[in-house]
């Protein structure tokens, strides 16, 4: 199951966790996995490349992490995007994808 946490303060998001496999296909076939880490991807690399805001960002097979080391208040736009699709799949794939909200 893939596992995502965003870290939030009140209604700003600072950054998130994406971490395991769907398991809903064989690897290389698996369009959950591809979904989630496509979206995640895409967000962490508009905050860090196109806003270029600070963060902390690590990456590896079935893991991913943002965390944003100063204001994040310019990132919400691309943030709260990611997380209404990131629930959405949650909503379509629900043995396949748990969505946390951790207060930080």
């Amino acid at each position: 199951m893939i596992r995502i946490s965003f870290n939030k303060t009140g209604d700003i998001i600072s950054g998130f966790e994406c971490k395991g496999h769907s398991m809903a296909a064989e690897h290389g076939q698996d369009i959950v996995c591809a979904a989630v880490s496509s979206a995640c991807l895409m967000a962490a690399n508009t905050v860090t490349e196109v806003i270029g805001l600070n963060a902390d960002a690590a990456a590896a097979d079935g893991y991913l992490r943002l965390d944003i080391k100063e204001s994040p208040n310019r990132a919400q736009d691309v943030l709260n995007g990611l997380m209404l699709h990131i629930t959405e799949l949650e909503k379509q794939y629900p043995d396949n994808i748990k969505v946390i909200f951790l207060e930080v």
